[in-house]
């Protein structure tokens, strides 16, 4: 288990972290989430050594960051947004390079080599130069070395940033893989993406976590989860006034008039729906609908809604 307690960062003058607490499961893949300079890559490099916490610490399992750093170093495995590899090397002769800064024996590099050619899907280029290969393959390069000594723990800085949809669907299948026996802590800008890999999420906002649990669990924390877009003709104001009071467990969010029609917007709770109620009032006050459609409120709304202020630490 990770577990980062009231982790606080100072660049100066300028408080980067304000206390991060944060707990990670063996086995477990968490997504980090955060607008640019609100915290998240400064967390991550305190996480793998690279930079000294102002105060607070990160501890695996019953090691200490700062105490132990060497060790806990050499169970983690990184792979950072600006891959990087050595495009005049092949394949091969980059992990080789890899095993022996890790200090594997021949052996070990061996058996290990074999396992990470496996599950990143690299024997078509194992001999191949690293520059002639795919932006998708050499993202598998970079993983592979990553996970190379089989580290316990895998922290991915934007491991899908610039790779084509295919590429993204095979380094997502791979990670979700990985996670099975690791601790994955993946940071990334692309929502829909983070969404469809991890287990759980944490949103970071001005060098604090705002939020902290499933996808399902942020978008259900959020007032109004369901929205109705409802397009009427022959709505009065008054009537147009009285709906949120008429028809329990709804807010009328918005109105637009456009050429004797008004478009609604309607927010309720999420598991309740009153759309058989909403339909009967405007039956009853001589509405005509033209359209009546319903959008469940997504990641992006929880993570714009959390960090509406955004930041400016690293």
């Amino acid at each position: 288990m990770i577990r980062v307690d009231n982790l606080v960062k100072y660049y100066g003058d300028f408080q980067a972290l304000k206390g991060i607490d944060l707990q990670i499961q063996d086995g477990e893949i968490v997504g980090f989430l955060g607008a640019n300079g609100a915290g998240k890559s400064t967390t991550l490099k305190i996480m793998t050594g690279f930079l000294a916490p102002t105060s607070g610490g990160v501890f695996l399992d019953d090691m200490n960051i700062q105490e132990d750093s060497l060790e806990i170093r050499r169970q983690i495995g990184y792979l950072p947004e600006l891959n990087p590899l050595y495009g005049e090397m092949k394949v091969f002769d980059y992990l080789e390079f890899t095993s022996q800064i890790r200090q594997m024996d021949t052996n070990s590099f061996v058996k290990s080599l074999s396992r990470v050619v496996d599950q990143c899907g690299l024997s078509s280029v194992i001999h191949k130069p690293i520059s002639e290969c795919s932006k998708g393959y050499k993202q598998r390069v970079g993983l592979a070395s990553a996970i190379l000594h089989d580290p316990k723990v895998l922290i991915l800085d934007e491991p899908v940033s610039g790779l084509d949809p295919n590429q993204i669907v095979g380094i997502r299948n791979l990670i979700k893989e990985l996670g099975k026996e690791k601790m994955v802590i993946m940071s990334s800008h692309i929502l829909q993406e983070i969404a469809a890999t991890v287990d759980r999420i944490v949103i970071i906002n001005q060098g604090e976590i705002v939020a902290n649990g499933t996808s399902q669990e942020l978008m259900s924390s959020l007032r109004g989860q369901t929205q109705l877009t409802l397009e009427v003709k022959y709505a009065s104001d008054e009537t147009l006034g009285n709906i949120g009071s008429q028809v329990q467990g709804i807010e009328l969010i918005k109105t637009e008039a456009t050429e004797g029609q008004h478009v609604l917007s309607i927010e309720y709770e999420r598991g309740s729906d009153p759309r058989e109620e909403i339909f009967n009032y405007a039956k009853s006050s001589g509405w005509t609908i033209l359209e009546m459609s319903q959008t469940a409120v997504l990641l992006e709304d929880v993570f714009r809604t959390l960090t509406v202020e955004g930041g400016d630490s690293a």
